[in-house]
C-alpha cells in the first residue's frame, strides 16, 4: 500500500507560483504551506516562499514547483487539491480540503 500524497497542486497553481518566484528573483525556492490555528472557522492556510525545507518537512514537486509541508500540516490537508482561480469577482488560491467540516465565506479558513 502506498502512502497518499498529502496534496495535489494544479498546473494553474504551479504557474502562478512560478510567476511569483520569477518576479521576486527567487527561482529554485519552494512554497511553504502551513495550517495555523485561527481564522473565523478555527484553522487557516498560510503560504510563504522559502529557500529550502526544514529537516522534518515532506517535500513534494508539481510542475517544477517544490512544496514544503511540516508533518502537522500534512495531516490537516491530506488529500487536498490546491488550485489557482481567476474570475470576475476575485482571484487566488483555492483549497479543496476533504478533511474540512466547514469553512467561512472567505475560503481562507476551515474547521476540522
Amino acid at each position: 500500500m502506498t502512502e497518499q500524497t498529502p496534496v495535489t497542486f494544479t498546473q494553474n497553481a504551479a504557474k502562478q507560483v512560478k510567476s511569483m518566484l520569477e518576479k521576486q528573483n527567487k527561482q529554485g525556492y519552494g512554497l511553504r504551506i502551513k495550517v495555523l490555528g485561527g481564522g473565523c472557522a478555527g484553522y487557516q492556510y498560510k503560504m510563504d516562499i522559502e529557500e529550502k525545507p526544514s529537516e522534518k518537512d515532506k517535500v513534494l514537486e508539481f510542475y517544477g514547483i517544490k512544496i514544503f509541508l511540516d508533518p502537522k500540516t500534512a495531516l490537516f490537508i491530506k488529500g487536498t487539491e490546491i488550485d489557482y482561480v481567476e474570475d470576475l469577482m476575485q482571484s487566488g488560491f483555492r483549497f479543496k480540503n476533504p478533511n474540512s467540516t466547514g469553512s467561512c465565506s472567505c475560503g481562507e479558513s476551515f474547521s476540522a
